[in-house]
């Protein structure tokens, strides 16, 4: 008799009243992960109007306006969101040589990446940079 009240307090009741609504589910698995990436030229986001934005969606699928937002994401998961990491990622333009013109280009990342934050700028010395020595996120 007492294993039986034991075993009986211990699991709780049997059955569940009618009345209990079940446990919501979750909206998603993934924590959030979008990100609004704008680039224009100049030294700083303060002072600079954006001359392209694009938006990146890395959830369970990946979209966005990026021009390829699967590699875009791709990046972002080997730099493991470090966004400074990304910024010296070899990119698209990888050999290429770049002249030592300085033309500064600032490539601003502002949302959520994995449930985090971010908001991030870094100024590139010219496009060419841009596209040789940042990863692909970057090339929009």
């Amino acid at each position: 008799m007492t294993g039986a009240l034991l075993t009986a307090a211990l699991a709780g009741p049997l059955s569940v009243p009618a009345h209990s609504a079940p446990a919501s589910a979750p909206a998603s698995l993934y924590a959030p992960s979008a990100l609004v990436m704008t680039t224009g030229h100049g030294e700083k986001a303060a002072t600079t109007t954006p001359e392209r934005a694009v938006t990146v969606n890395c959830a369970y699928s990946t979209s966005g306006t990026h021009p390829d937002p699967r590699q875009a994401c791709a990046d972002l998961d080997r730099a493991n969101g470090d966004l400074d990491r990304l910024a010296t990622l070899r990119g698209n333009g990888a050999g290429q040589p770049c002249t030592r013109e300085y033309r500064p280009i600032v490539v601003t990342v502002q949302g959520v990446w994995r449930g985090t934050r971010i908001n991030y700028e870094h100024t590139f010395a010219n496009p060419c940079i841009k596209e040789t020595q940042g990863a692909a996120a970057f090339a929009f």
